[in-house]
């Protein structure tokens, strides 16, 4: 309460701010002159809770007063409800803030480690902790883990993880078993009566005094607990180090029932939002069954390839992260977040699934002409050797039959040389294919051999003539590049388009919905020379730039393909370089690929095969 005299006036100078300023935290009582029976002109009566004449009796002026001071009281307990409500708005909007951060966080340490702090900040806790539910096979719980801790006290604490049973024998054990909270004002004075007990060994060990604990059960809408929220030793202020039991008697607090109400909020929230991480950690593992199944069943199929999409997936997320370290180029603060990684992971490891669209017989082909028709050519060939040995003998009988032994030994003798010469030629002739069988460049030498070999004839054991390389095996094996005539090769490069429509049927999450994108460009090239769109430029997304440089490296370095040599790692660099010269290649991303030594990290010598390659001019470029 405050006197507003003439004197107090005449300071104000007719300056009345201060008056309403205070007018709503204090009752403001006007005395006057004596005889002044009503406030004069110059005071402030809109302002005033009443008036005194300055030779007032005392019976008036206690009433006055009495008046004066309930009007104060009123105003205390205004601003106290005022007080309270800011908090309760403050509090609240601090829940809203921490549940909205609570349902974005999916990595589970991330979210069990806000949780806590989130819980330790609002009741200003010196330290907590916090356990997980177990469950068995069935679904059922079965013990507690203990998972993390906080102490501003003693910020350096090893801790390792260990369990608890849910029974009434610990004060977490107790809590999850019962689905109740305890508050306990000092840990170190339970009453007799009750079942749990704190462990001391941690307060002995690093001499550290537990005082007042909360004891929160986190419970989702099925009343189902996934775990215990434990916070230790309320302080009057956030910062203070508990460091001596002096300081422990004099900052700690025990957990009031607000505390509870707020900590109990919050753990319900983060039930909820636990249960969703693990649900979508559960989600994680299960999706990456089922790609680890699709890639068994891609290098099922082509065995050749096994490890092939592990490996390109491990180099082009290792150069995704390279890039976000310090990207050159137009890459110079490019960022990747964990999410984009781990959707251009899912997008490597699958790139090649439409393989299984492949025909299997293409898909593994080793040489120009399959095993069978290579088989089938041999066969022609010792059928013609068998033919000229019985023509041999045949010759000689007839001779015998008719001449005797006179002249027969230099008839012998001439027809052994002839059969000598011509199982040479047939063997010179078979090299010949055999070697233009192979996956390589065919020289000028061999394609006019061959150009011979399809013009010659010979006659079946029917009598027929019939050529000894049909027109399919000749142009199969006049094949001037690689293993694959151009249907063929067309087939391979369809399983880029398989395995867009294949991804396209997945219902991807709104984080990973370009995964089908990312992998549809895989053999794109900048200068729109890839398939099977032959787009260019901007139109290839950078995850796929990566992907593409990782997958050619991958390609050309394999160690075991059967239809082509295993290329050096240098020369493959190379390679790279002039792909990018070329503008095949994002000389960027190549120059980081490079530099980070991204390469290294799969070494083909440790792994199975890698990609099929082919020469174009006599380097090798991806056809698959």
């Amino acid at each position: 309460m405050i006197l507003v005299d003439r004197a107090l006036l005449h300071t104000l100078d007719g300056d009345l701010r201060p008056m309403r300023d205070l007018v709503e935290r204090a009752a403001l009582v006007g005395v006057g002159d004596p005889g002044d029976a009503e406030p004069p002109p110059e005071f402030p009566t809109e302002l005033l809770s009443g008036f005194l004449p300055g030779n007032a009796a005392a019976g008036l002026v206690a009433v006055q007063l009495r008046g004066a001071f309930r009007h104060a009281a009123s105003l205390v307990a205004y601003r106290a409800v005022r007080a309270q409500e800011r908090d309760r708005h403050r509090e609240l909007a601090e829940l809203t803030r921490v549940g909205v951060a609570l349902t974005t966080e999916r990595d589970l340490l991330s979210l069990l480690t806000l949780i806590l702090s989130q819980a330790r900040r609002i009741t200003t806790s010196d330290a907590g902790s916090l356990y997980l539910v177990e469950r068995d096979e069935a679904g059922h719980p079965e013990a507690l883990r203990f998972k993390l801790s906080q102490n501003e006290t003693l910020t350096s604490v090893p801790l390792s993880e260990f369990t608890v049973p849910i029974d009434n024998s610990s004060l977490a054990g107790y809590t999850a078993a019962t689905h109740e909270p305890l508050v306990i004002p000092d840990v170190y004075l339970l009453p007799e009566d009750v079942s749990y007990r704190l462990n001391r060994s941690f307060d002995e060990k690093f001499g550290y005094r537990t005082k007042s604990m909360l004891v929160i059960p986190m419970t989702t809408h099925r009343d189902e607990v996934v775990g215990v929220l434990q916070l230790i030793n309320r302080k009057r202020m956030m910062g203070t180090r508990l460091t001596t039991p002096e300081a422990v008697d004099r900052e700690v607090l025990p957990y009031d029932e607000r505390a509870v109400e707020l900590v109990s909020a919050l753990a319900a929230q983060a039930a909820v939002s636990i249960e969703n991480s693990m649900l979508y950690e559960n989600i994680e593992r299960l999706f990456e069954g089922f790609v680890t199944a699709a890639v068994s069943a891609i290098e099922a199929r082509d065995p050749a390839t096994f490890g092939h999409s592990e490996r390109v997936a491990t180099m082009t997320v290792s150069l995704a992260r390279a890039v976000d370290r310090g990207g050159t180029g137009q890459y110079r603060g490019t960022r990747f977040s964990r999410t984009q990684l781990r959707e251009l992971r899912y997008a490597s490891l699958l790139h090649d699934f439409g393989k299984v669209g492949v025909s299997e017989q293409v898909l593994v082909k080793e040489k120009k002409l399959y095993s069978s028709d290579i088989e089938a050519i041999r066969g022609r060939f010792a059928f013609l050797k068998r033919t000229a040995a019985l023509e041999y003998e045949r010759r000689r009988a007839e001779w015998l039959l008719r001449n005797g032994r006179e002249g027969y030994d230099a008839l012998v003798a001439e027809l052994e040389g002839r059969l000598r010469e011509h199982e040479a030629e047939l063997d010179r002739l078979l090299s010949a294919v055999i070697a233009a069988n192979e996956p390589t460049i065919l020289s000028e030498e061999a394609g006019a051999e061959l150009a011979c070999l399809s013009r010659r004839t010979f006659r079946d054991i029917d009598g027929a003539e019939r050529p000894l390389l049909t027109e399919e095996e000749v142009r199969f094996l006049t094949i001037t590049r690689g293993n694959l005539d151009e249907q063929e090769r067309r087939e391979i490069e369809s399983h880029v388009t398989h395995t867009f429509r294949f991804l396209q049927q997945i219902p991807w999450t709104r984080e990973l919905r370009d995964i089908p994108r990312i992998a549809y460009a895989h053999h794109e090239k900048l200068n729109g020379e890839g398939y099977p769109r032959g787009v260019r430029g901007d139109e290839i997304p950078v995850q796929t730039r990566i992907m593409t440089i990782a997958d050619i490296y991958d390609a050309l370095t394999a160690t075991d393909r059967p239809y082509k040599p295993a290329v050096p790692s240098e020369r493959a660099l190379d390679i790279l370089r002039m792909e990018a010269k070329e503008g095949m290649l994002d000389k960027d991303l190549l120059s980081t690929f490079i530099e980070s030594r991204v390469y290294a990290l799969t070494d083909p010598r440790s792994f199975g095969a890698y990609t099929l390659g082919t020469p174009r001019d006599g380097v090798p470029s991806l056809t698959d």
